[in-house]
């Protein structure tokens, strides 16, 4: 076990998934942070960043820290602990740059601590880092973040997380305007309380959500991703956002909506074909805006936080 150290991806998620305010994410391929982890006589934590994405340096302010000391007091074992940050989703994205962190350091000591948790056990370590950011310590990122393709989150008291099946051809295009939404302002804007007929229609569509995911049934996801509470409050951040999702609609998307308290947008779609038409037309708005912005088109990953293999290291 000493000097050991392993290299960990985990990828980035998409949160909330329209319907699932806080009840449901989803795990993305192709971006992610990776982080190398390792051991050594000691009691302590040292972060290194080496991404190139300013970071917090006080330790207290860094996502990995809370879910670091979650997961050494848990486990009871005296080792100083060693973290480098060696890719990193941007902060601020909307695309669950936090959870990916806690959620990759937790199973890199989980991996050389000898696997003593389960990946559920590890979600609720990983919950810390997010409780730093936001207050709450919510997993519809962690999760999806530590167990790929998308979760459930039923209750909190104690958690109590779903994974469901992802059909086949389920891809996703997401895009990340580079411009900045406070997590503050986008709570903020919400309503404190809403009608029943709203909270009616928000139950429906999440429960159609998990059925369509249950049966394969892509026109009941696509009927069923509609979001009556943060949507209509948080749209006005994204520029030209009902343009966009009209962009998307006629490309062949199944539903699109914002990633999370934004500013990403996401779209699910039943082909790679529609997804890459789909992210072309996202593109090409926020090109039309002169907004810069990052773009990834992929297959729904079944599987979340993992070691780096060999053949990877390029890709990642």
């Amino acid at each position: 076990m000493e000097n050991k150290k392993v290299k960990v991806f985990a990828p980035g998620t998409v949160a909330n998934m329209g319907c699932g305010f806080d009840v449901m994410g989803m795990a993305l391929d192709g971006v992610g942070d990776v982080l190398e982890v390792s051991f050594s006589e000691g009691d302590g934590l040292e972060i290194c960043n080496e991404s190139g994405v300013e970071l917090p340096s006080d330790l207290e302010k860094n996502v990995i820290t809370p879910a670091v000391r979650a997961f050494m007091a848990a486990w009871g074992v005296k080792k100083s602990v060693h973290v480098k940050v060696l890719k990193k989703i941007l902060p601020g994205s909307g695309i669950g740059s936090s959870a990916a962190s806690s959620a990759a350091a937790v199973v890199g000591l989980n991996e050389l601590a000898g696997r003593p948790f389960t990946p559920e056990q590890l979600v609720v370590f990983a919950m810390e880092g997010e409780k730093l950011i936001s207050g709450t310590a919510h997993a519809d990122n962690v999760a999806p973040a530590v167990l790929g393709g998308i979760v459930f989150m039923r209750g909190y008291g104690p958690l109590d997380i779903v994974k469901l099946p992802v059909p086949d051809s389920f891809c996703f295009s997401v895009v990340h305007p580079h411009i900045m939404v406070s997590t503050k302002e986008a709570r903020d804007v919400l309503r404190k309380e809403i009608p029943m007929r709203d909270a009616v229609t928000q139950w429906g569509n999440v429960g159609g959500l998990v059925a369509g995911l249950l049966t394969s049934d892509m026109e009941l996801i696509g009927r069923s991703m509609k979001d009556v509470i943060a949507e209509p409050y948080r749209k006005g951040f994204i520029p030209g956002y009902d343009s966009l999702k009209n962009e998307c609609f006629k490309n062949g998307a199944l539903a699109v909506n914002i990633s999370g308290s934004g500013p990403s947008v996401f779209a699910l779609s039943d082909s790679m074909e529609k997804a890459q038409a789909v992210g072309r037309a996202m593109a090409a708005h926020f090109g039309s805006l002169g907004v810069e912005a990052d773009l990834y088109v992929s297959h729904v990953p079944r599987r979340g936080a993992r070691l780096v293999e060999e053949r990877e290291k390029d890709v990642l």
